[in-house]
């Protein structure tokens, strides 16, 4: 089938996106299902899964089919095309697209061509042409003439509005630094590759990239088909250029882009990385994959430091929901396996992933005085926090948390220590500050990659007016 009749098909059956930023009367976007890693030639159910959950907005992250699985076949532009056109024959696919209309995706390496390919892919001009026709992406779309299938596009009025920022880690890429076969992992590892002239994006996607950061949007769903956060495993991800990474943090701490969320595939496991050092709030990086591609029986997860929760093994999806009628949208992430159940899940205030001085101070508080999700973002610093305890735990040192489960990853803590224990103190329980609010001061330190103040003087804490039930 040619590309005109392509992108015909595409307008006709309503999948084609409306080009640039949002009118301001679009609707807003509060449902999205994101994923990577779906092998063409088996089923894939949980394409029927995300279709019932009725997404606004479907998100593919790379490896959206595999070209080249079976190895005595050369990979060519028409085995590209064939594998992108058996996959849309795919009944679940077809349900998805029909319940979920508005899709938008990027590539890995094997949508690309080949395995962990970069720049000095042969046939690359040739996939992104296959790649945008099947997204029915029109002939008039700048994707067309760029070289690269980055996008971005921005969803919903002001106040609401929702920016996806789709990266193309391929097209530029620079090529890998491989280290000597490690007998351990039966694999040679890749090394961080830190030639001053190496580039992950290349130079105009660059450009492009810091353009779109500045654009207003309240909240950035930054796709990355690699992950960008994670530093041990030996595997492809953004550490193996350190100065490519760094400069994707400088940039955004530069252009002051907030509420950024960064969607990662190509690991075949799911989980969720936490870095509160990189930006002035925390930046997570939610990795999905695979469609059914992910391992089916329990492994150990890869290292990494920075994970908060995982999926080692089973197929699955990522979602986000947000509510955008609370005067500080909840966000709701969540990685769900093909019955549609949660397997791990972050929930966030929009307020969280806000650098620190901006928007204003809750009324309730007195100037200088911040709320726990203020405070979180404060790591190293002196402050005073002020929020109701909602529960409490501890025996030596009292720990006075602002949720109900200590362990929720937006939890804040303030520690009473045995020192501060004494005068008003002296004989403190958790009757003395359950469902009370108290003011605190202290340094906000990181405690497993939750924040926390310790109060180390008595004098330090504060129990104010019983908070209202």
């Amino acid at each position: 089938m040619g590309k005109r009749w392509l992108v015909v098909l595409g307008i006709l059956a309503g999948w084609v996106l409306p080009l640039g930023a949002a009118a301001p009367e679009s609707p807003s976007i509060s449902r999205i299902a994101f994923g990577s890693c779906s092998d063409q030639d088996k089923p894939v159910p949980i394409f029927e899964t995300i279709a019932a959950a009725r997404p606004e907005l479907m998100l593919f992250l790379g490896d959206t089919m595999y070209a080249d699985l079976d190895r005595k076949v050369e990979v060519t532009p028409q085995v590209i095309r064939d594998k992108y056109a058996q996959l849309a024959r795919v009944p679940a696919f077809q349900k998805l697209k029909a319940a979920c209309p508005r899709m938008l995706g990027t590539w890995d390496d094997h949508d690309y061509g080949i395995n962990d390919a970069g720049a000095d892919w042969k046939h690359k001009a040739e996939a992104q042409q296959a790649l945008l026709d099947f997204y029915g992406v029109p002939a008039a779309d700048p994707r067309r003439q760029r070289q690269g299938v980055y996008h971005a596009q921005v969803f919903g009025p002001p106040g609401q509005r929702l920016q996806v920022i789709l990266l193309d880690t391929r097209y530029h890429r620079s090529p890998l630094k491989k280290g000597v076969f490690d007998p351990r992992l039966r694999l040679v590892p890749y090394l961080p590759n830190t030639d001053p002239d190496a580039t992950m994006l290349g130079s105009e996607q660059w450009r492009w990239l810091e353009e779109q950061l500045k654009q207003p949007a309240e909240l950035r769903l930054l796709v990355s088909s690699i992950q960008v956060l994670a530093d041990e495993h030996p595997f492809e991800k953004w550490a193996n250029f350190p100065r490519e990474r760094e400069r994707l943090y400088e940039l955004l701490r530069r252009t002051g882009a907030e509420g950024v969320l960064i969607l990662s595939g190509d690991r075949h496991h799911g989980e969720i990385s936490l870095d509160t050092q990189v930006l002035h709030y925390p930046l997570y990086d939610i990795t999905a994959s695979g469609f059914n591609q992910a391992s089916k029986s329990w492994r150990a997860p890869e290292r990494n430091s920075k994970r908060v929760a995982a999926v080692p093994y089973g197929d699955h999806f990522g979602w986000i929901a947000v509510d955008w009628k609370q005067p500080d949208p909840q966000i709701l992430v969540q990685l769900r396996d093909v019955e549609g159940d949660a397997l791990a899940g972050v929930k966030l205030r929009l307020s969280l992933l806000r650098r620190k001085g901006s928007g204003t101070s809750s009324p309730s508080l007195p100037a200088g005085v911040l709320s726990p999700e203020q405070a979180s973002r404060r790591i190293g610093e002196r402050v005073t926090v002020q929020f109701v305890v909602r529960s409490v735990g501890g025996k030596t040192n009292l720990y006075l948390n602002s949720t109900t489960d200590f362990r929720a990853l937006d939890n804040f803590a303030v520690v009473l220590t045995p020192s501060a224990q004494m005068g008003p103190w002296s004989k403190a329980s958790a009757e003395t500050f359950l469902n009370k609010t108290i003011r605190a001061t202290g340094t906000v330190r990181l405690n497993r990659n939750s924040p926390q103040l310790e109060v180390t003087e008595a004098r330090d804490l504060q129990l104010l007016e019983p908070a209202k039930q």
